[in-house]
């Protein structure tokens, strides 16, 4: 079984990598994404209608709190569970917002179904071995500036535009970004990884 990079999965952004680079790869990643979404999540659960104006980024500055970890190198046993627990948390925090701004639930739902491929595609590219280029990374805004967004729309009123706007922005990236990169990568290099996996089954013979 190849190695898959957890760090690239995380889909950190520029403000949870620039927080990690404060604990400089020190802090186990899985105790502060737990801490974090858990407050984030305590708070979806009071219900975002009670949060109005500038508190509507509380539960975003809550789970920045895993960003502190985002350096760290993530080969702990159960570090794999970070991804997966930040992806959750976006996934909740955009509905909830959504919901509660009045965005329509048709733009909720492509929103979040963007954002979905975005880390179905990572997370492929990471089984292949096969890392997204920086430029691109650093583009898609990771879950910290898309969640930092969703609610600055909601802080402005704006969250219905927000919604759309991000959503389209988020496919044409993916969309644009997926077909010159695998476009580019040698049909070969997934194919001797999986072979590698399999231990050389369907490998042909000479």
């Amino acid at each position: 079984m190849y190695g898959i990079d957890l760090g690239i999965c995380r889909d950190d952004g520029h403000l949870g990598s620039a927080l990690g680079i404060l604990a400089a790869g020190a802090l186990p990643p899985l105790l502060p994404a737990v801490v974090g979404a858990g407050a984030t999540c305590a708070l979806l659960a009071a219900g975002l209608g009670n949060l109005t104006g500038i508190t509507l980024f509380a539960p975003v500055a809550l789970l920045l709190l895993a960003g502190l970890a985002s350096r760290h190198p993530h080969d702990g046993r159960s570090d794999w569970m970070v991804p997966p627990i930040l992806r959750g948390t976006e996934y909740l925090y955009l509905l909830a917002l959504g919901y509660g701004a009045g965005v329509a639930e048709p733009l909720v739902f492509v929103l979040i179904a963007a954002v979905v491929l975005r880390h179905r595609d990572v997370a492929h590219r990471a089984r292949c071995g096969v890392a997204p280029p920086l430029w691109a990374r650093r583009a898609a805004l990771g879950w910290d500036g898309r969640m930092a967004l969703a609610a600055l729309g909601g802080v402005l009123g704006w969250a219905p535009f927000v919604y759309g706007a991000l959503a389209g922005y988020v496919l044409v990236l993916l969309g644009a970004e997926s077909a010159v990169s695998w476009c580019a990568t040698p049909v070969t290099t997934a194919t001797d990884r999986r072979r590698n996996e399999w231990g050389g089954v369907g490998a042909s013979t000479t």
